[in-house]
């Protein structure tokens, strides 16, 4: 059954193409929430935000790959934009380019809607001039993407990859209540939540394996996922399986970029400068690594 949810997501795939050309900065699982002691996005939030900016300044298209809002944990999208909101309004910009390309995961599952997406992510009200205004209005979250590279037959695949987490894609409503109801209090005094792959190490392998099996039975095809927020870079000789991680790591956020047709592992971090002062910074974990040695 989960192989058939992979296949019918590939089948489905938003399209886009890749080029010489083209930049893409890929990152997953932001968990945007409204800046309480449950929202695991709010320590990174400037790191985010400062490597957002030098994307978009450096003309790189944005995809999102799931779980950008945290919608289990919070009902009311207006809480997540008013604790963000300089987030949005960048990525308004990105938008605006037509540099903006929204996946949903099971966190954000709510956004597969376009009625509820334009609800709440088209506009805002603006308590300044007492106004409603355009914010990410025409936005459509897609299950999938399908990059198109250019000279080549084979694509690269882009999901969340809950679709290899029954208990995430199937019963996402219960997981939602549990979080809500369960997981979000004992979240402030420190007890994680063990159905999350992300913090449930067994549970983890097994949505690599069942995504790893889809892309044998599949003729090797490239997948970009997050969802579990382990990064994984492959050599070319190895499955093609890729994760950007998560922009929840303590002081940290990871992610994949394409530029010059070249993948890199990235990390955006912080760091202490012998002055005193702090400085965040990229730091490359593994790549450039040309795209052709996994197409072939």
């Amino acid at each position: 059954m989960v192989q058939q949810i992979i296949s019918n997501s590939y089948k489905n795939a938003k399209r886009i193409p890749l080029n010489s050309n083209s930049k893409f900065i890929f990152f997953s699982d932001v968990h945007r929430g409204d800046n309480s002691y449950a929202d695991d996005f709010a320590d990174n939030r400037n790191i985010y935000y400062h490597a957002l900016r030098n994307y978009y300044e450096n003309d790189f298209s944005y995809i999102e790959l799931g779980d950008g809002n945290e919608l289990w944990k919070n009902h009311n999208f207006k809480d997540i934009f008013e604790a963000h909101k300089n987030i949005f309004m960048l990525l308004r910009e990105f938008h605006l380019k037509n540099r903006l390309h929204m996946i949903w995961g099971n966190h954000d599952m709510v956004l597969k809607s376009p009625k509820r997406t334009e609800k709440n992510l088209g506009s805002y009200f603006d308590e300044v001039t007492s106004t409603t205004k355009e914010l990410l209005s025409g936005l459509i979250y897609d299950e999938g993407i399908i990059l198109e590279v250019e000279g080549f037959a084979k694509n690269i695949f882009l999901i969340h990859g809950h679709q290899a987490d029954f208990y995430n894609y199937i019963l996402w409503k219960w997981g939602r209540f549990l979080v809500r109801v369960l997981w979000k209090p004992l979240q402030i005094v420190g007890i994680k939540d063990p159905t999350s792959p992300a913090k449930n190490f067994k549970e983890l392998i097994k949505v690599e394996r069942r995504l790893k099996k889809w892309i044998l039975a599949n003729n090797n095809q490239m997948i970009i996922a997050g969802h579990t927020h382990r990064p994984r870079f492959p050599n070319p000789n190895e499955l093609p399986y890729f994760n950007d991680g998560s922009c929840v790591h303590p002081r940290a956020i990871t992610g994949i970029e394409i530029e010059n047709m070249q993948l890199s592992l990235i990390k955006w971090h912080t760091i202490s400068k012998r002055d005193g002062t702090l400085q965040i910074i990229k730091t490359v974990l593994k790549g450039p690594q040309p795209i052709s040695d996994y197409l072939k």
